[in-house]
């Protein structure tokens, strides 16, 4: 009675079933395989709560949908892709939260097609790989930072700067201009490479002899908003 239940209504003799034992045993280890990979990737990260909730659902969600298509890639893959339909929904997230999402889908593809010890390597050696990166700071290098400058409005800051940020950078570039304090101040935001850090303060004194001693701001280039 219990395996009829479970039976599907097209089923036909040719059809493999999956045994109820069988169903409850890949979607809780994918569970539990995403709660590891959702601690491992969060490490000395910030993400949404609602962000962490869905990175350790989607392992399961993903094997469930392997399951139903009797193991067949294609045709799972193309299911799970219509799932991408709520990106669309929602505000995009950073290129790790959207690494993190392909690794948690990875996951449960692998453990849907029933090999659950593959899905837990598979979900160690990328979590840990994370946190390799992340511990090593890989790719925040602390020559990259934000330069923010306030101006008086009389002061032309087209090149005003450049001689200053070619001798402590490597590269410099304006992204953004706008005016503050109705109008009678600019704020200039550069990105940039220092030649050396430890003559930040350095930079800061020659600038500040520039733009009439006002306000300026030296912090770790901002990439939060990075996508793929």
């Amino acid at each position: 009675m219990l395996n009829s239940f479970f039976q599907g209504v097209f089923d036909t003799e040719l059809t493999t079933v999956i045994a109820p034992a069988d169903f409850l045993l890949c979607v809780g280890a994918s569970l539990l395989i995403g709660l590891l990979l959702c601690a491992m990737t969060m490490w000395r990260a910030k993400s949404s709560g609602s962000f962490v909730i869905t990175l350790a659902l989607l392992p399961a969600v993903v094997c469930v949908v392997i399951m139903m298509v009797n193991g067949n890639v294609g045709t799972g893959v193309a299911v799970a892709g219509a799932f991408s339909l709520i990106r669309f929904r929602s505000a995009p997230g950073s290129a790790r939260e959207i690494g993190a999402i392909f690794i948690a889908m990875g996951t449960g593809l692998i453990a849907g097609m029933g090999y659950l010890g593959y899905a837990a390597l598979f979900a160690l050696i990328l979590g840990g790989a994370t946190m390799l990166y992340t511990a090593v700071h890989l790719g925040e290098g602390a020559r990259n930072k934000t330069l923010r400058i306030t101006i008086p409005e009389n002061l032309d800051y087209t090149g005003v700067f450049d001689p200053v940020l070619q001798k402590y950078t490597t590269d410099y570039t304006l992204k953004h201009v706008k005016t503050s304090n109705m109008g009678s101040l600019f704020k200039l935001t550069y990105d940039l490479t220092l030649r050396d850090p430890g003559k930040e303060k350095a930079l800061i004194d020659e600038l500040r002899l520039r733009n009439g001693n006002l306000e300026i701001s030296i912090s770790y280039q901002e990439n939060t908003a990075a996508g793929l």
